[in-house]
């Protein structure tokens, strides 16, 4: 005789409904092969000694598609496994109000509806169920494909090169700018004369006629001092001569 015979003929007979009292999460798992599943149901009542029972449903369709006990919580024995069940796959803990069915090692067909259920007087009260759906490989959630947007251009200046090396020395600046300073002074000082060679001749050409030697005007500061038309000519250059003589024959 089996001892546990008339629980699942009852859950069978019992009109099966969801009960707040017992509230199972989550909803739906999805778990890989060989992957580990954790199914939680929560006591909302205080159940002190009562039992909480795990019962499965295949799923449709199947020809074992009945409700199948697979383990209980007891206070004093901890977890109590059905018969024909792999006690090493399946364990039921206690955390505070919660009740916690481990499955490990999935396999494809320990895919079905967990229930979760305490024996009352005289009712069965369930919960919603938790529905297990073990897979080979897990879905992948298709990423949106993004647009490859052009990279912009962006034309950059070469950056000025550094110099590099020591920099001028205050002795160095100042032999410079003494260097310029003798550069100036001595263009001025080249203007100058070159003034003053000018304003001589053109006051010399200017000397009125009659003041010359020969046909040639000579300088008035000249005249006195060397009145001798061959001292004259040795004091005068030959090129003032010539250009003298050129300037008095064209009048």
């Amino acid at each position: 005789m089996r001892p546990r015979l008339w629980l699942l003929l009852a859950a069978q007979l019992a009109v099966v409904r969801g009960s707040s009292v017992l509230q199972q999460t989550p909803a739906y798992i999805q778990v890989q092969t060989n992957k580990m599943a954790m199914l939680s149901c929560e006591a909302k009542i205080s159940l002190g000694n009562m039992r909480i029972y795990w019962l499965r449903q295949r799923q449709a369709p199947s020809s074992d598609s009945h409700h199948e006990f697979l383990a209980l919580w007891d206070s004093t024995k901890g977890t109590v496994h059905g018969e024909e069940v792999a006690q090493e796959k399946i364990a039921v803990f206690r955390d505070a109000s919660r009740f916690i069915l481990n499955l490990t090692s999935v396999k494809p067909e320990d895919s079905g509806i967990y229930f979760c259920m305490i024996i009352g007087s005289p009712e069965l009260t369930f919960g919603k169920g938790t529905q297990l759906s073990v897979v080979d490989f897990l879905p992948t959630t298709a990423q949106p494909t993004k647009k490859s947007t052009p990279k912009k251009r962006v034309c950059r200046l070469p950056r000025p090169a550094t110099q590099k090396g020591p920099l001028c020395s205050p002795i160095t600046l100042g032999l410079l700018v003494a260097g310029v300073l003798v550069l100036l002074v001595s263009l001025g000082v080249a203007i100058h004369l070159y003034c003053r060679r000018r304003r001589a001749r053109l006051r010399f050409i200017k000397q009125p006629q009659g003041e010359g030697i020969s046909g040639i005007l000579v300088p008035r500061c000249l005249h006195g001092n060397y009145s001798n038309t061959a001292t004259l000519k040795k004091l005068l250059s030959p090129w003032i001569l010539k250009t003298i003589g050129k300037k008095h024959r064209s009048r």
